[in-house]
């Protein structure tokens, strides 16, 4: 796994990998307002667990998700198709603030809550139709600290790993998607709870 080099400069964080766009905010929220942030989208936010098939078997979904935006465009994912929420007044607020960051206007926010080490999200790329051509992705973290696990697609000695931490940003664009794959692994620590918001344009 290479891990050289990796970073330049101290916030934030530019991710020097092959076929990549990728960069990493630490502390985009201070810690006190990212516990708040986390309780908020905890308890007020209505979870959903949908059933995903894979490999022609049905699962239940190995964490909890729910979708907002900006309008009524739905989003499709394995086999799943969310219809959103309008945004509420706390994600309106987060919404602003990483558009104003990533100098875009996005549309959709999905949520997904995992509840401990046994919630996952396996490899995938963020590519969707709906996403358009080099889509940008902005995903934020609160709760506890999950690794973030990256691979290229045609060379498998290019792997990376970046550990999110409670109020993060992570920032993907250009052809990221086309070369990369990335996932949120299972764990058999005792862990606590964490949200993540991805952020994205339905075109």
């Amino acid at each position: 796994m290479k891990q050289a080099s990796l970073f330049s400069g101290e916030n934030p964080h530019q991710l020097h990998l092959k076929d990549a766009d990728i960069t990493y905010y630490p502390n985009y929220i201070p810690f006190i307002e990212a516990s708040q942030i986390f309780e908020i989208l905890k308890n007020e936010t209505p979870w959903q667990q949908d059933d995903i098939k894979v490999f022609g078997k049905i699962y239940a979904q190995p964490r909890l998700t729910a979708l907002y935006g900006t309008n009524q465009k739905t989003y499709s994912y394995s086999s799943i198709q969310m219809s959103p929420h309008p945004l509420t007044l706390t994600l309106k607020k987060l919404k602003q603030r990483v558009d104003e960051t990533c100098k875009k206007n996005f549309t959709t926010l999905l949520l997904n809550y995992y509840r401990d080490g046994k919630d996952s999200n396996g490899w995938h790329a963020d590519n969707e139709k709906e996403l358009g051509s080099n889509p940008v992705i902005a995903s934020l973290s609160f709760g506890q600290n999950r690794f973030f696990y990256l691979k290229h697609r045609n060379d498998n000695t290019l792997k990376h790993k970046i550990l999110l931490e409670h109020g993060s940003l992570l920032l993907m664009k250009g052809s990221t998607q086309h070369h990369w794959l990335h996932q949120i692994p299972k764990t058999t620590r005792q862990i606590k709870g964490r949200i993540n918001i991805t952020f994205r344009i339905i075109t």
